[in-house]
């Protein structure tokens, strides 16, 4: 089981960049399981991730700069004990 968990909405020019498929690639690469998806509001994403807590704390950084062509304005968290629900880390239809 996964030992902790991160909630974040990431907003600005994070839609239609490719935000969610790096954010995917980074969660992996960290060994992370969780999922992320565009916002109804069209100009955010939410990220739900579990795993290591420096995986995590990693993963919040990245997600503060995100990916070429995107612009992050505002970057918000929170932490919290892990479901272990998660298998693996996906892209979830909005």
């Amino acid at each position: 089981m996964s030992d902790e968990r991160l909630t974040a909405r990431v907003t600005g020019r994070v839609q239609g960049v490719g935000f969610r498929w790096w954010a995917r690639r980074q969660a992996e690469a960290l060994g992370l399981v969780g999922w992320v998806m565009n916002a109804d509001d069209e100009r955010s994403v939410e990220v739900v991730a579990e795993g290591d807590a420096g995986a995590l704390t990693e993963l919040a950084h990245r997600l503060e700069v995100g990916p070429p062509g995107a612009r992050v304005d505002s970057f918000e968290s929170d932490r919290g004990p892990a479901s272990g629900e998660f298998h693996r880390f996906g892209i979830m239809r909005s």
